[in-house]
């Protein structure tokens, strides 16, 4: 006899999300979960996206970490709402603690709430926390092949950021066997190039955003 004892805490997972979901919609809030590995630069791009994005949309961020409270504080000196979520050694969020995150904020005066799940190309696959879709980001140092090691997260993400484009000189990155690879996996994913320190291509990611959020608003009101 085989026990998955993976099914059951998914399922208990799903459940919350489902919760999680629908006070979302009743409060009109479009939700980003963030994806990457620790360092490809998920704060630097959450900091450029509410740059381009603050004065369109009221936002909030929740930020996920084993454990400090460091990147939440940067988000709260751009006069952001942010909450901090440790999970004291687990390699992902869960909806539970996203419910509780919820809890802390406004929602009310709220239209955007990014998601930066803890830094982790595996585990945060599995897990529906609530949120309309899921955006993987991938530093150019981290090489081109990582769509060929980690094909989950591509496979889930609803666009594909490639972050730190202006280092790709210093290293042996591939773009187009990236692309390609990105391509097989995912072939309606769009992948935005981009600096977030830089503001380079920031843009073209964010405008693709909006229009994801415009796109639900518009679903809503039909």
């Amino acid at each position: 006899m085989q026990i998955d004892i993976a099914k059951p805490i998914l399922d208990k997972n799903d459940r919350a999300a489902q919760r999680n979901r629908e006070r979302l919609i009743e409060h009109g809030v479009f939700v980003v979960d963030l994806l990457a590995s620790p360092g490809a630069g998920k704060t630097s791009t959450i900091l450029a996206t509410i740059e381009a994005l603050r004065d369109t949309y009221r936002i909030a961020v929740i930020e996920g970490d084993i454990a400090s409270t460091v990147d939440s504080e940067k988000i709260k000196e751009q006069d952001i709402p942010a909450v901090q979520v440790n999970t004291g050694g687990a390699c992902h969020l869960e909806s539970e603690m996203i419910r509780r995150a919820l809890d802390a904020l406004d929602l009310d005066e709220l239209d955007l709430i990014i998601i930066e799940n803890v830094g982790n190309l595996v585990c945060p696959t599995d897990f529906y926390l609530g949120e309309d879709l899921k955006v993987m980001i991938l530093s150019v140092p981290e090489g081109d092949d990582k769509p060929l090691k980690y094909p989950g997260i591509f496979q889930v993400a609803s666009a594909v950021i490639l972050n730190k484009v202006d280092t790709m000189p210093v290293f042996d990155f591939n773009e187009n066997a990236f692309r390609e690879a990105v391509g097989q996996l995912n072939p309606t994913a769009p992948i935005f190039p981009i600096a977030a320190t830089k503001g380079q291509g920031v843009q073209a990611w964010t405008e693709w955003l909006s229009a994801q959020v415009e796109a639900r608003r518009a679903e809503a009101a039909e």
